[in-house]
């Protein structure tokens, strides 16, 4: 994508009141107000709060809420040029239930209040194979801590991933330290027992890694 392009999503996402962009100075000084008030000031209701992380241009995200208009759901993601589709797309389509949120992941703690939010999903991360690059797994347990700060109890976590290096590494790290598994499958399009959850939406990029003959992992998993 060109720089013009680039500018132009970056100023027209300034526009959507559905795209909230924290200056990390208002974060780390513990003045952001939608933190504990997710629900009582943006949606201004008591429904759950399912946040996607690293949410691309929110396909995932979008695609849930059009299917469950009784629960509220916040992309996350850092990249400007990106989100800016799912926010475009939420207002051409008048979803009421759904925000956007540009920020770093590593931030959750400071952005969502102790048990403010009901799910999470974390739909193909970064695999970052390299060790010196573990610290930026999603699935780490310095990113597994933050997730139990701001879930409610019995909260879940659901992971995909077309990475079997990824699907390992969590698994190992759930069951030896920080959690319970409630599902699990290295291949959820070939066992007909998977969740359908699981299965309900395909975003462009896991299109095209099926296309490729990858197979889907999905983890699903909360913290009791």
């Amino acid at each position: 994508m060109g720089s013009k392009n680039k500018l132009k999503r970056f100023k027209e996402n300034e526009t959507f009141l559905n795209l909230i962009q924290p200056s990390r100075e208002i974060v780390f000084e513990g003045r952001f107000e939608l933190k504990g008030g997710w629900n009582s000031i943006y949606f201004k209701n008591n429904n759950p709060i399912v946040l996607e992380l690293g949410c691309g241009k929110g396909e995932y995200t979008l695609h849930l809420a059009e299917s469950n208009p009784k629960i509220n759901y916040i992309g996350i993601d850092i990249k400007g040029a990106r989100i800016w589709r799912g926010a475009k797309t939420a207002f051409e389509k008048g979803l009421k239930n759904v925000a956007f949120l540009r920020t770093q992941i590593e931030l959750l703690t400071q952005l969502f209040s102790k048990d403010e939010v009901d799910s999470i999903w974390i739909t193909f991360p970064d695999p970052q194979i390299k060790s010196r690059r573990a610290k930026h797994r999603l699935t780490n347990p310095d990113f597994l801590d933050r997730y139990r700060k701001i879930l409610k109890p019995k909260g879940v976590v659901n992971v995909k991933t077309d990475s079997e290096f990824l699907y390992g590494y969590t698994l190992g790290i759930i069951e030896c330290e920080y959690g319970k598994v409630i599902y699990s499958h290295n291949d959820i399009y070939n066992n007909p027992n998977s969740p359908n959850e699981a299965k309900a939406v395909q975003t462009f990029y896991e299109k095209t890694f099926l296309k490729q003959g990858r197979q889907i992992a999905f983890i699903k998993f909360n913290f009791d």
